[in-house]
């Protein structure tokens, strides 16, 4: 994008937040960004461990399914 590289962007993206924010709601911004990240961390965490129990599940009722089908 134009040129720009990520550091470069993220450079830009500071100076307009210290612009318009000023100095110290860059705490509180970098504390809610620190919340929101945990959050999502917690909530991939959540989802994938429902898709494991959900994929353990599934396994076993394949075998329970499978296992009289194969006896006869």
């Amino acid at each position: 994008m134009f040129g720009l590289g990520f550091p470069e962007l993220a450079i830009i993206l500071v100076v307009i937040v210290v612009f318009f924010f000023g100095g110290e709601k860059i705490s509180d911004i970098a504390r809610g960004l620190g919340r929101f990240t945990g959050e999502f961390q917690k909530g991939k965490a959540d989802m994938e461990r429902e898709i494991k129990k959900a994929e353990k599940e599934f396994k076993k009722s394949e075998k329970e399914i499978k296992s009289p089908v194969d006896s006869n």
